[in-house]
């Protein structure tokens, strides 16, 4: 039996790909105990419990960005916290620990190096976070998400993809799409979202041009989000959600999407052969700007920035695009050549590959 010791948490991107990788390593070996070291704040908290992994709490550290209070009584907090979780490794006999990045991540590379148990890490996002920086100079076995993320030793294994996801055939599933959001069966569908909160630009302006859009042919399957500053026009082929709950069967059901560029959802989009408007989140590191990199270069996608996504745009580029189906059938191939359906399986082969080759150089 192996115990895995996952590391990471906080967010979405960090969380979801590790849950992946564990239900990966639970199907290969129900006997292995998968452990989850999170913080109590974190989406984490709710998520790994609900999935059925024992979650082992730390306290939320944020590294000090500024000279205060907080940043005096940071190192000897983070110490401690290292030294519990070398602690949980020696108590629980942990084979491996494996980081996804978050609050979670830093303490617990280092605590594997204190331990001397073998590390490994996955990278979600094409510029990696500070944590997992910290942790590629400490592992040979790195996993990233996109091509040409700037970390030593690391090898392309894609996204882990909620099962969902990984295992969704679009063809299948249409029917039951096309039902479920009261959709014609007969024209294409537009799938705007911008994520559980929104996006404010991407939904001002294709509630804007939702007429236009239609008229052209298509219809709109409209994810607003829950801070929405838009209201239902009640037009014929625009269904409007707050939130989706079934969000593979939207993506079985997607045409064309129009979307922030979150490492999740640029590589399930590319991992089911959807083509795209990307228009990246404008505030932040401009990681998602280098998510999409790499299935724009490859011609199945289009980058916008936020300023540039207005109605005239819409009018101008977005508009002509969707008026030329071979064209955006040429933009889906692309899209699926780039697209990873088995990360999590690439991932897990790594982590696995990990432990073998400790044991290897122990023997």
């Amino acid at each position: 039996m192996t115990v895995w010791l996952l590391a990471g948490g906080g967010t979405a991107g960090h969380v979801n790909p590790l849950l992946a990788v564990a239900d990966t390593l639970r199907r290969r070996n129900p006997e292995d105990e998968v452990l989850v070291l999170g913080t109590r704040e974190g989406l984490e908290a709710r998520l790994v419990p609900q999935r059925g992994y024992e979650l082992v709490p730390i306290p939320r550290l944020p590294f000090p960005r500024r000279p205060n209070a907080s940043a005096l009584r940071f190192p000897s907090a983070f110490g401690a916290t290292v030294r519990g979780i070398v602690s949980t490794i020696r108590d629980r006999d942990v084979d491996l620990v494996a980081g996804f990045g978050g609050y979670a991540a830093a303490p617990a590379y280092l605590a594997a190096r204190r331990a001397g148990v073998p590390l490994a890490l996955h990278e979600a996002n094409a510029r990696p976070g500070l944590a997992n920086r910290l942790g590629a100079r400490l592992t040979d076995s790195v996993g990233i998400a996109f091509e040409g993320t700037p970390l030593r030793a690391a090898s392309l294994v894609g996204m882990p993809l909620r099962r969902e996801i990984e295992m969704l055939d679009r063809s299948a599933s249409r029917a039951e799409g096309i039902a479920l959001f009261d959709l014609d069966p007969g024209r294409p569908v537009l799938l705007v979202t911008g994520g559980s909160l929104g996006a404010r630009r991407l939904n001002a302006t294709v509630h804007a041009s939702a007429s236009r859009i239609l008229a052209a042919g298509w219809q709109i399957l409209h994810i607003v989000g829950g801070r929405a500053e838009v209201t239902d026009p009640g037009l014929p082929g625009y269904r409007m959600l707050d939130y989706c709950d079934r969000m593979e069967l939207a993506l079985a059901v997607a045409d064309f999407a129009v979307s922030r560029a979150g490492a999740a959802t640029v590589s399930e989009l590319s991992a089911l052969g959807v083509p795209a408007v990307y228009v990246p989140y404008p505030v932040g590191n401009g990681e998602q700007r280098f998510n999409a990199r790499g299935v724009v270069e490859a011609g199945g996608a289009l980058l916008v920035d936020d300023a540039d996504f207005v109605p005239g745009w819409v009018e101008s580029s977005l508009l002509p695009l969707l008026a030329e189906p071979a064209r955006v059938a040429a933009m889906a191939a692309a899209s699926a050549r780039t697209g990873v359906r088995d990360g999590a399986d690439r991932t897990a082969d790594l982590f696995e590959a990990a432990l073998t080759a400790a044991s290897a150089r122990r023997a």
